[in-house]
């Protein structure tokens, strides 16, 4: 049952960002329609980046670690716990394993991806993360 509950929720959202922990890639699905395919940087060797599908949670626009040296997060969209699609300033190591986690964006293209669940809301924005 739980399983049903979840491809409906997936299935509602309108705003799917689908992370490729293989090809370190993103692909932001907007009402059906691919819009974007972006470089991302998931966990490096000793992290893990969990795979998944969540809810967006919160959001948080200049947010900052509280785990790792006050780390800037810009345009941090929190999806499970501690764990955030957000922008990073290490923008080299964009399409290859480089976080303790998250999974990291180009500046610009987190800003795009927030303000899109910004408009289209929490509960119509999903994450999901594949290995």
């Amino acid at each position: 049952m739980l399983a049903v509950g979840a491809s409906t929720t997936a299935s509602a959202a309108t705003l799917v960002a689908n992370v490729d922990i293989s090809s370190q890639t993103m692909t932001v699905t907007h009402r059906g329609k691919v819009k974007y395919r972006w470089k991302v940087s998931t966990a490096r060797s000793g992290k893990v980046t969990p795979a998944g599908s969540w809810s967006a949670k919160w959001l948080s626009k200049n947010h900052r670690s509280s785990r790792y040296n006050n780390a800037p997060m810009p345009y941090a969209i929190f999806y499970n716990g501690h764990y955030a699609v957000h922008g990073t300033d290490q923008v080299g190591r964009l399409g290859r394993p480089a976080s303790s986690g998250c999974v990291r964006l180009h500046p610009e293209n987190a800003r795009v991806l927030f303000e899109l669940t910004r408009r289209e809301g929490l509960k119509n924005t999903r994450i999901v993360v594949r290995r």
